[in-house]
């Protein structure tokens, strides 16, 4: 997707959910690399968690984060997939007000690239809530890379063409 280099890039607030019940701040390697990512596209790094994989827990943060004005969006690793303890995409339903159905789907795409079939057990998703942008990504070093490095850079930054996420928050809560 084409890059248009005379339009301004608008740094947004990204609050950054790690979902795991092993993984600490030292270990959180998937984390780091969208930390990495977040702050080197020039984007603010405007919160860190991890939180164990709880729905209460996880609707917990989201909402904080959601409530809070200094959040455009929150990206999270961790919890998408089929397990038992795998409640990500059920917190994000809780707070959901709309999805946003091509997120999966095109990570997914992406995904096969890396891992095959393997990728039918995601379920990497997106939602919108009250004018807040929420990834879920799978907690794998591979899937937060194909994540943010095929969909999220280019959809988060505001000269993307013909369209993108930034240009759309100012709209976001209109009725």
């Amino acid at each position: 997707m084409p890059i248009d280099e005379e339009r301004a890039f608008r740094s947004i607030n990204i609050a950054l959910l790690t979902v795991s019940d092993t993984r600490t701040q030292a270990d959180d390697t998937s984390g780091d690399i969208l930390a990495e990512r977040i702050e080197s596209a020039g984007h603010m790094l405007a919160a860190r968690a991890i939180v164990r994989d709880d729905a209460d827990a996880l609707v917990a943060q989201l909402e904080a984060w959601i409530d809070d004005s200094a959040v455009d969006a929150v990206v999270s690793t961790g919890g998408t997939g089929l397990t038992g303890r795998d409640v990500t995409p059920e917190a994000l339903d809780r707070v959901k007000e709309k999805e946003i159905p091509g997120f999966g789907e095109l990570f997914r795409w992406l995904s096969y690239k890396s891992i095959g079939t393997s990728t039918v057990q995601s379920r990497a998703m997106a939602v919108l809530s009250r004018g807040t942008y929420i990834f879920a990504l799978p907690g794998s070093n591979g899937a937060v890379s194909d994540g943010w490095d095929g969909v999220l850079a280019e959809q988060l930054d505001s000269r993307n063409r013909p369209c993108n996420f930034v240009e759309l928050m100012p709209r976001l809560e209109e009725s």
